[in-house]
């Protein structure tokens, strides 16, 4: 090739990359000096732009009214119980739902109580979750290995995140222990490097199990090769959060911390019988409010599931109105709930205090934020991120809500004293799931949790673990 034609290529290669630079539906040079006239400054707003540069946006937009001290009263409130904290992890969902559990415990024993072990209901989690990355991996092994929903698995090996039904099938399988029995590690409250160490086997095996599929070996063969992946597995998790115990002996003490039964050595699966003594999954129902599909259905999420043998989560959609008269009717039996939310929004931190006019974000920047829940959802902007325990509500004189009351777990310091109020309009924009005992549930709503659930995709913008 001569010189020449070099130099031709050359030019032909830039004038293709300004071609590319210029197509329709970029940014071209006269756009972009459209967009800056129509974003000039004014006076106001380089003052506005100077404050924010050395000030948090919260603060700069934060509004009078948020500035009010918050009303602690609730006319139903049901029996508080220590604050607990998951600390780096995303362990909400379980936190949540074994504060049910131990509230519903407190209620039925009168002055027992009793506090569950995280760590140990984690291990469980973790390696049930690891099987359901392998399994799933090798029934998807014939599909190519760009196909999306064998691509869910490979980015998804692993997570801390989850759901109720995560804490209904696991506790009913393991069984749960006391939090003496087997505390909290490093690696439990600070679970990042855990997580990604395992993942990166997971995916190494995956890849295995692929190959082992293609060359058409033996189910039993594939069997075995996964329980040894497993079984590496178990040995990193028993590294890092301590090896399950199996039998334990234990007093059950009263609300002042004194011992009053006698000690006596239990199982996991019989201190679960003794403590909760029901099945979870029978007697509940899940729903949630989700406005782009239809109420009064069933719905189910697709791998939404924390062990391969367990439940997707599948819930009934309710308008508001249905749910505040569930939640209304467990609170008022003294009964907490698995609620979950979209939290960071419109969230006083300082406060605890969730309310759509905390912040003024709009008049600040200069623009509106219209987009309702459906479209916030639809569009990945809005979405259930965190669970916490639904504990009290406050009602006007027509017994509607005003004011609801959650139990976290981000520590006794956090929030207001551990917990969060969140206004009722709050509450309606920015509530997903509820998980209600069955008693408190009224028979048409009950009959409707009997249909055919309608399949979602797993990747569906509503349904991120609750972390």
């Amino acid at each position: 090739m001569n010189n020449k034609m070099l130099i031709v290529g050359a030019l032909l290669a830039i004038s293709g990359s300004l071609n590319a630079q210029n197509k329709d539906g970029g940014i071209s040079s006269q756009m972009l000096q459209q967009i800056q006239q129509r974003s000039k400054q004014t006076t106001a707003e380089k003052a506005i732009s100077n404050a924010i540069a050395t000030n948090s946006i919260d603060e700069l937009a934060r509004t009078p009214q948020s500035r009010a001290e918050i009303d602690p009263y609730f006319s139903v409130e049901t029996p508080k119980q220590n604050i607990h904290n998951q600390k780096s992890s995303g362990r909400c969902w379980m936190f949540t739902g074994l504060n049910v559990l131990r509230g519903d415990f407190a209620l039925k024993s009168d002055s027992l109580t009793v506090e569950y072990s995280h760590a140990y209901l984690f291990f469980y989690d973790q390696l049930e979750k690891a099987n359901l990355m392998l399994q799933s991996v090798v029934d998807c092994a014939k599909k190519p290995i760009n196909d999306p929903e064998v691509q869910f698995f490979f980015k998804h090996p692993l997570n801390d995140g989850g759901t109720f039904t995560g804490v209904a099938d696991l506790a009913e399988k393991y069984g749960l222990v006391p939090k003496s029995v087997m505390p909290e590690t490093y690696s439990s409250e600070n679970s990042s490097r855990m997580s990604k160490l395992i993942s990166s086997k997971l995916r190494e095996y995956g890849l295995e199990l692929r190959k082992m599929v293609a060359a058409k070996a033996k189910p039993t063969q594939i069997q075995e090769r996964k329980t040894q992946m497993l079984a590496t597995v178990y040995k990193m998790l028993a590294l890092t959060l301590g090896e399950p115990v199996k039998s334990f002996e234990y007093a059950f003490k009263n609300k002042a911390g004194k011992a009053i039964t006698p000690v006596e050595t239990y199982t996991p699966k019989q201190f679960f019988d003794k403590t909760v003594g029901r099945s979870l999954n029978n007697n509940i129902i899940m729903v949630m409010n989700d406005p782009r599909n239809a109420y009064y259905k069933v719905y189910e999420v697709k791998h939404d599931r924390h062990t391969y043998d367990g439940h997707n989560w599948r819930y009934l959609n309710l308008p508001m109105e249905d749910i505040h008269k569930l939640a209304i009717a467990s609170l008022k039996a003294g009964h907490k709930m698995y609620t979950s939310y979209d939290v960071g929004k419109q969230l006083d931190r300082s406060k605890g205090y969730l309310d759509l006019n905390n912040f003024d974000y709009g008049s600040l920047f200069g623009t509106t934020f219209p987009m309702n829940k459906a479209d916030r959802i639809a569009t990945f902007d809005s979405g259930s991120t965190h669970a916490m325990t639904l504990t009290a509500v406050d009602l006007d004189a027509q017994g509607k809500p005003l004011k609801w009351k959650v139990e976290n777990s981000w520590g006794a310091d956090n929030g207001y004293k551990g917990y969060l109020i969140m206004s009722n309009d709050w509450f309606n924009e920015f509530f997903f799931r509820l998980v209600v005992d069955k008693q408190f549930v009224p028979a048409d709503i009950l009959k409707m949790t009997e249909q055919t659930p309608i399949m979602l995709p797993y990747d569906d913008p509503v349904f991120a673990d609750d972390l």
